[in-house]
Parts: C-alpha cells; structure tokens; sequence
C-alpha cells in the first residue's frame, strides 16, 4: 500500500478529533482542562465521538463490501434499504425496553438487517443473476416500506418513546453512551474480520462472477459470506447511534480515488474515512447553531444527497449492470 494516503487520513483524523473534543455549546481546549471541562469530555464528548468512529467506520467499510459484491456505485446499506430493516427491528426493542434493551437492541438490528438483504436480493434477481438496476428499486422500495412501518410504530408509541426513537432515526448521537458499545463493537469486529476473511473473494465479484469462477471461488457462497458481513456492520451502526445515510456510499468512492480497488487497501481506510466523516458531522451538528443540535444524520445526508444524484447520473450514462 502506498503509505501516504493513510499518513494523511491519519493526520485529518488527529485534526478531527481535535476539533471535536474543542467545539460544541461551549468551546473547549482539549490541552488545559478545568474539572468542570473535563467532565464535559469524559461525559458528553468522549462518548459520542467513539460512538461516532465506530457507526462511520461500520458503514463505510459496509457500502464498500455491497458497491463490490452488486458491482454498483450507488449501493450502501441506507440506499438498499438494509439500514431501515435494521432500525425497523431495533426500534421494537428500544420502544419495548425504554433504551434499556443493551442486548436485544443490537441483536434484533442484526435481524432486521440479514432479512432485509434477503428479501432485497430475491427482489434484485433475475433469470440472468442479480441485476444492478432492479437491486437499486427493490431497495429504495423496500426502504420506503420499512421507513413507513417505522413511523407507523411510533405514532403508535407513547409520547416519550416517539421522541427518543425520531432522533435515534434521525442519527442523532446526542444521547450517545458507553451501555450499548460492547455488544455493537462486538457485531463490527466480526464483520470486518469476516469482511477482510473474504477480500479475495470481494475483489473478485467486482470484476464478475465469471473472474470469481475463473479464480476457483464459488460466487453465490461469497457473496452470501460477504452480505452477512455488511448486515452485521450495519446492524452494529443502527445499534449505536440509529439511522445514518449515504456514509457508506460515498467514502469508499473517495478511498478508491486515493488507494485504488484493491479491498485489502479499501476495507481499513474506509473504516476509517467513515469514523472520520461521521465524527465531523456530528462536531458540526453541535456546533453550527449552538444551542440547537442537528444530528449527524441529517448532516450527511444534506452532504451525500447530492453526491447520490451525481453518482446516479454518471451511472446512468455510463449504464448499469
């Protein structure tokens, strides 16, 4: 691997972090701190940003496993719905057991989201194998069912329940705490190992199934391998901080750009392009019209929808799969 693209996305790390630990309601410095001051970071700001380097890191290493495994740029766990079916599943745990559910949260998110990637797969196949564009519809359709069910529950909810899961749905990381950060960095680990397991098998699947067959690699069990792997990432994510797009859409393009296709290069800095963009989106959320918090999801999605409508032009004229 070239060493200066990482040396560089370690550096706007350390810049990052910084800048979060300092901006928020009260602007700190992270170098001289008063008792007052470093409760506020141990407290408030410490949490949120591991909790926010852990779901970016979770999507961007997802998106980048489905963009490989479909062949599609647009694929990232929020387009192809799998984002929504895990927070479908989670929201009945979190409304049931009022946030306590440190266990059930993470485990019904799992749930959820290895559904949905069935169902959306099923949807997406044809006579001729999984298609790009029909993989693209049944996900924003079935993300639109499942979003209307969601809110359909917590219309339902008792008013108190409503409230909290609306900014959990929004991404927002506000009420972000240590209870459930085992149990998802537990999911984000074995999906990142699995992931890295099965890298070969993922760089063969983006030139076709014909190169994996050609390579001695049986393209149906990697690619369910490889799913299973994206869906415990993005359950992990949904479990931590609720729903947040478009992450994992655009920071593998970007880590393409630097490093090239290869997964062994692609899967680690896209984990770590995507704790570093969620992490300034959330310091930015606080930061911007202080008192008033916007949450990080709303943040990159003001960011990554016009990214999404771009990517979708050029694969258009260039035409998909």
């Amino acid at each position: 691997m070239k060493r200066h693209p990482l040396f560089i996305m370690l550096g706007c790390l350390v810049l990052v972090l910084l800048l979060s630990l300092s901006l928020g309601q009260r602007t700190i410095n992270p170098f001289q701190l008063d008792p007052l001051q470093l409760k506020i970071v141990l407290d408030l700001r410490l949490p949120r940003i591991v909790v926010a380097l852990l779901m970016g890191g979770s999507l961007g290493v997802a998106g980048a496993i489905l963009q490989g495994v479909f062949r599609n740029p647009l694929a990232d766990p929020y387009v192809l719905g799998t984002s929504s079916g895990a927070a479908l599943a989670a929201a009945f745990g979190l409304l049931a057991t009022q946030g306590t559910g440190v266990w059930l949260v993470p485990v019904l998110a799992l749930t959820g989201a290895l559904v949905t990637s069935a169902v959306v797969v099923s949807l997406g196949r044809d006579a001729w194998g999984v298609r790009a564009e029909r993989l693209l519809l049944a996900g924003v359709g079935i993300g639109f069912f499942l979003s209307a069910i969601l809110m359909l529950v917590m219309s339902l909810a008792q008013a108190d329940g409503v409230k909290r899961a609306l900014l959990w749905m929004a991404g927002d990381l506000a009420g972000a705490d240590w209870s459930v950060v085992p149990m998802a960095s537990l999911l984000m680990l074995f999906g990142f190992v699995l992931a890295l397991a099965r890298r070969r098998g993922l760089n063969a699947l983006a030139l076709g199934d014909e190169v994996a067959f050609g390579l001695g690699l049986e393209p149906g069990r990697e690619r369910t391998l490889l799913v299973l792997a994206a869906s415990l990432l993005t359950a992990a994510s949904v479990a931590l901080g609720g729903i947040v797009g478009f992450v994992g859409l655009m920071v593998p393009h970007a880590v393409r750009a630097l490093v090239g296709a290869d997964a062994r290069r692609v899967l680690p800095l896209s984990a770590l392009g995507g704790g570093m963009l969620l992490c300034l989106a959330d310091t930015v959320g606080r930061s911007v019209l202080p008192p008033v918090e916007i949450p990080a999801g709303v943040v990159t999605a003001l960011i990554g929808a016009p990214w999404f409508l771009i990517m979708l032009r050029r694969a258009t004229n260039g035409g998909m799969r």
